[in-house]
This record gives structure tokens, sequence and C-alpha cells, in this order.
């Protein structure tokens, strides 16, 4: 199969926002309706298992990060909440499947919750065949009611008994768990599900995740958050290095084993903002460039090229993995599609002040971003 280089956008839930008073009010024209959109754009719904599912604790399924996270840390979470029921999408899919249809959505993205499926997060430890049965059912409900399915194999729950065991992300031995679990999923669904997303938004995870502390599994330096143990300045780094790995080994194996037969086409899914220089002048033409490589280009261009962009490997130096000849070559090229997640857009300048001694990703870009310029909002741009 030929690799398609399309811009595969996943809609969430595609909203029109009309902003009520003033000068940011948008007049929205009331010819504009699905016939505005070219033949074949889907239109679709998407969730990941952990924000959604619930059921935690039911038919076999074993901790997250995410579980362990939100009982440990609720002060982190805006409302206190967790995943334990969640929206209970596990025990009324078919309603809310009843509703796409009645919406008249094409697709309906969702999550494979791994410590459902394996609960001991090896498969030589035994698979969860309830919550196998849980997604074969969801599959084919989807499918009988003209809903095509978008399957993503990784939304950031790790098994937690693998945090437990080596870390988790840390660890390259997530390579090989992540193919494995990968592989069972290509057998059980491959026959139905025609479009896989390898991982969501791997570089979005690592930042929140292991520079800034405040998602799951809640590590940074305790100079950038309140957090008993991590690495702001090398984690983030080590994670999405692990994980473009997970996703070339998972890419590879689809495309030798399954592709032919199955039909089916894989990406990922990469988290991204814009980043506009605030004036226009040479240094924040080159911070808004700067800001994007350690954003999308992060991702994209180890994907792309083989290797991280020249910025980053300027800028972190030694703390920034570095691939190997032959993991270089399982990494290149290695999607059918792109997807895009994108939320906003900010403005870019030099950072002013940084420090050498408190190194974090979150300022190795040496830029300073803000959505304010001359109190004027970026809905005007």
């Amino acid at each position: 199969m030929n690799r398609q280089y399309s811009l595969f956008c996943l809609l969430n839930l595609a909203y029109l926002l009309a902003f009520a008073g003033g000068k940011n009010t948008i007049q929205l024209s009331s010819e504009f309706s699905r016939r505005s959109f070219p033949d074949g754009f889907v239109f679709g719904a998407g969730s990941s298992s952990y924000q959604y599912e619930g059921a935690t604790e039911q038919d076999g399924r074993k901790p997250s990060i995410w579980d362990t996270f939100t009982r440990e840390h609720p002060e982190k979470i805006a409302d206190h909440s967790n995943g334990k029921v969640a929206e209970d999408f596990y025990h009324r899919y078919e309603v809310d499947i009843s509703l796409l249809k009645e919406i008249g959505l094409d697709s309906y993205r969702f999550s494979i919750s791994w410590p459902r499926i394996l609960p001991g997060g090896k498969l030589s430890r035994g698979v969860n065949w309830e919550g196998v049965n849980f997604y074969n059912s969801l599959i084919n409900n989807l499918l009988s009611n003209g809903i095509q399915p978008l399957v993503t194999l990784f939304h950031w729950d790790v098994p937690q008994v693998l945090e437990d065991e080596y870390k988790g992300l840390l660890s390259p031995n997530i390579v090989k768990d992540f193919y494995n679990f990968v592989d069972f999923c290509f057998k059980e669904f491959g026959d139905r599900v025609k479009h896989w997303v390898t991982i969501n938004e791997a570089n979005l995870m690592s930042i929140y995740g292991y520079a800034y502390g405040q998602n799951a599994p809640g590590r940074c330096s305790d100079y950038i958050g309140n957090c008993t143990q991590g690495n702001s300045a090398t984690e983030p780094y080590i994670v999405v290095h692990h994980l473009i790995l997970c996703h070339a080994a998972a890419v590879k194996l689809y495309r030798q084993k399954y592709q032919a037969s199955q039909g089916g086409i894989i990406g990922i899914t990469v988290f991204t903002a814009w980043r506009v220089p605030k004036y226009d002048d040479v240094s924040c033409r080159r911070a808004a460039s700067r800001a994007l490589d350690f954003l999308i280009g992060w991702i994209m261009h180890p994907i792309t090229y083989g290797d991280y962009p020249v910025t980053m490997k300027y800028l972190v130096g030694d703390r920034l993995p570095k691939f190997t000849e032959k993991q270089a070559k399982l990494v290149i090229g290695s999607f059918d599609f792109i997807g895009i997640n994108y939320y906003t857009a900010s403005y870019a300048e030099d950072l002013t002040s940084y420090s050498n001694v408190n190194l974090s990703y979150t300022t190795d870009s040496r830029v300073n971003v803000t959505s304010n310029f001359r109190n004027s909002d970026l809905n005007q741009i």
C-alpha cells in the first residue's frame, strides 16, 4: 500500500463557536453547513478510554497510571474527579452509538485500554477476554450502525504494574511490551478496523506528565512543580524517544504482518499549537520556529528524517537521546497518515532569562509564549 501523505484532522467534536458581545463576535453565514466541506470529508467524535469508559475495577481491568494518579493526587484534577465512572461508556456505549448515528457522524475514534486487555501489562501474563469482548462488541455495534471505528492503541494509560516494575515509559522495556500488546490488537480487531493510531499526543503526555508533573504519572523536578520525584531536564525527552520507538515498531509490525490482508492504514496523532512571532522581527520569527520545533517537530522530524530537529540537538545537547542507525531506519516514514490535534495559537518571543542550573524542557527552547498582545485577543488574527 502506498503511503498516504494526508493530513488526517481528527474532529473530537466539531463545534463552531460564536463569541458573544463586542468586537469578538463572529458572524457565521446562515449558508454554512456540511455541504461547505468537500466530498469524503469525515465528520466524527472521539474519546479516550480512561476519560470515557469508567468501570475501572470491573470485569478484570487493572489500574493504569491514571487510576493511581487521580487517587494519590486529587488536588491536581480541577474538580478532584477520577475515571471510576467517567461517562460510563463501558455500560452505555450502545446508547452513545445510537446518538452518533442520529447526529449523522461518519466515524468514531476511541482508544483501547491497555490494562483492560492485558491486566498484567504483558501478553505473557494473560489476556482479559471480558475486555476483549467489550471492544469486539463496540466495534461490531459501530459498524452495524454505519460508523467507522478509528482506533487509538495508546492514550496515556500505561498499566500501573509496568510503572511499578520498570518505571513504564522511562524504560526501553516498554517497547517490547507495547509491541506485544498491539500485535494482539491487530490480530483480534484488525479484520474490522481500517484506521489505526499508534499513540495519541506523545509530546503532550511527556510535557504534562514528566516536565510539569500535572498529569500522570506526575513526575517533575522540584523546582518546576510539586513533585516527589522526576527530572524535568531529561525525562520528557526519554519518554518521547521511547514512544517514537514504540510507534515505529508497531507500524513495522502492522505493515509486515497485517496490512496486506487486513487492508488498513496506520499513523500517529500529534498535538500542536501554532506560534506567531510577537513582533515582526528576526528574533521573534526565530523564536516561533524554535517553539514549533520543540512541539510538533519533536515528533514529526524523527519519523520523517530519522533524527530530532537541529535546534533541539543544539539547545538540549547530551540530554536529548540519540537514535542508532538501525532505529533511524525504523522510524523514517513510519506513517500512512498524520493526525493533528490542534487547539490554539500563542505569540512567541525570545525568553529573557534562562537558568543553566535549573534545566527543564519547559525553558530549553528559550521561547516565551503569551496569548495576548497589546490588549488584542488572538481571535482577531
